[in-house]
């Protein structure tokens, strides 16, 4: 009986060679860019028992995971996020730690929910955490690295925005309102932007709020500027928010970022400013999202350590970077491929060798085929040069050559090759 092959499972990847040039690529700058404001990587495991992730969020989060007992008996999930496992490597190091210090990671992570555009159940996703400091400047630094490396993709402050808001400027409002039950509202300005006016309004009123401070909080919602804001309530920590905006354009980026008050995120995760990254156009998911924690290593059962990090995940980044034609197109790039006029394995190899040790990657046939079937696999592989390893001229250091590109043809050290390479 013949077996059939189960199909992929939902809502996941494969990736043959060519999709893995596209996440190398963005793998590479991902890490270029960490690299380049001075976060050091780390890692965990792909699976955490899973009280790392209900000490977190509650027991809700279950539905959300993959879980599994294993042959031990041990409750244990896949990873969903990885800011559960960094407060855990905080907390078991304690003092160890030099703080503040910079980390990041890229992360497969696992989420058990409807599979649908810029949301898989299986996706990879860069993370940068500042741990051990409740400066202000850790948000500049995180948000100008998002603006870097965004710009290292190839995209332009025309295609993309970073909303910035505060949760403690949220909350201070919502108590100048004498708003009974701030979680109530939360969830309602977090969706702000997704309804109409009406719904909005009519959401408010159904939370508790009475139509005056319905009106007011709607009139906060519609606020651009701090200056705005400072004219609706008085409040002790608009400096924070100022400085934030001072660094940030210092930095060089003051038009990639602007207020936005409909950035809420996790509820029972952030506790200062938090923010999000959006296509201009706003017709894709976030790009990414971040935030101050500042009590997370004290819920997980450690001493209050404070914390500052954002999540970018590679499928709406992708997304974004196929709309605007700013993925790899070919296949890889090849320096060279050798051939052999007589199809000589043995020339094939030893040619290939001597290249290999000199640090340049190559290829070549693996089976005795005519010479125009090898220069067709040199296309296929997208070589830049082929090397005729038995040609009359090729002797010692000098190789007989083509460059595909140009069809130039001549007898040259590899150095020189190189140059016109």
């Amino acid at each position: 009986m013949k077996v059939q092959t189960p199909p992929l499972p939902k809502g996941t990847r494969d990736f043959y060679p060519v999709d893995m040039r596209v996440q190398n690529h963005i793998f590479n700058i991902w890490r270029r860019a960490a690299l380049k404001y001075g976060y050091e990587e780390y890692e965990g495991p792909t699976f955490e028992h899973l009280e790392l992730y209900t000490g977190k969020s509650g027991e809700e989060i279950v539905s959300q995971l993959y879980n599994f007992t294993d042959k031990g008996g041990r409750a244990l999930a896949l990873r969903p996020e990885m800011t559960p496992t960094l407060a855990r490597l905080v907390i078991q190091k304690g003092a160890e730690l030099r703080k503040p210090f910079k980390w990041f990671s890229i992360p497969r992570l696992f989420r058990y929910e409807r599979a649908q555009k810029g949301r898989l159940r299986e996706f990879f996703q860069l993370n940068l955490d500042i741990i051990g400091t409740e400066s202000i400047s850790a948000e500049a630094d995180l948000i100008s690295a998002i603006c870097a490396m965004l710009l290292d993709f190839g995209l332009t402050e025309n295609d993309f925005a970073i909303g910035i808001s505060s949760r403690r400027l949220l909350a201070a409002f919502l108590e100048s309102l004498e708003v009974a039950d701030a979680n109530l509202i939360y969830p309602i300005l977090d969706k702000s932007l997704k309804m109409p006016a009406e719904d909005f309004e009519k959401e408010l009123l159904n939370a508790g709020l009475n139509d005056e401070k319905a009106k007011k909080l709607k009139a906060f919602m519609n606020c651009r500027g701090i200056e705005e804001i400072k004219g609706l309530f008085e409040w002790q920590g608009f400096s924070e928010l100022e400085e934030l905006f001072e660094l940030i354009k210092i930095a060089g980026y003051e038009k990639s970022v602007k207020l936005d008050l409909s950035v809420v995120r996790g509820l029972a995760y952030y506790t200062g400013i938090v923010f999000e990254v959006f296509d201009k156009a706003k017709n894709m998911r976030a790009i990414a999202g971040g935030g101050r924690y500042d009590n997370l290593t004290e819920t997980l059962g450690g001493q209050r350590i404070s914390g500052v990090g954002f999540g970018m995940g590679d499928v709406v980044l992708a997304d974004l970077l196929r709309e605007k034609n700013l993925l790899p197109q070919s296949n890889t790039d090849l320096p060279v491929f050798i051939a052999s006029f007589k199809s000589d394995m043995k020339i094939l190899f030893k040619t290939a060798g001597e290249f290999r040790k000199a640090g340049v990657a190559c290829s070549h046939s693996l089976n005795a085929v005519k010479f125009s079937k090898q220069l067709e696999m040199a296309n296929a592989a997208n070589a830049k040069c082929v090397i005729f390893a038995d040609g009359e001229k090729t002797k010692g250091e000098y190789f007989e050559y083509k460059i595909l590109s140009t069809g130039e043809q001549g007898c040259l050290t590899w150095e020189k090759i190189k140059e016109k390479l």
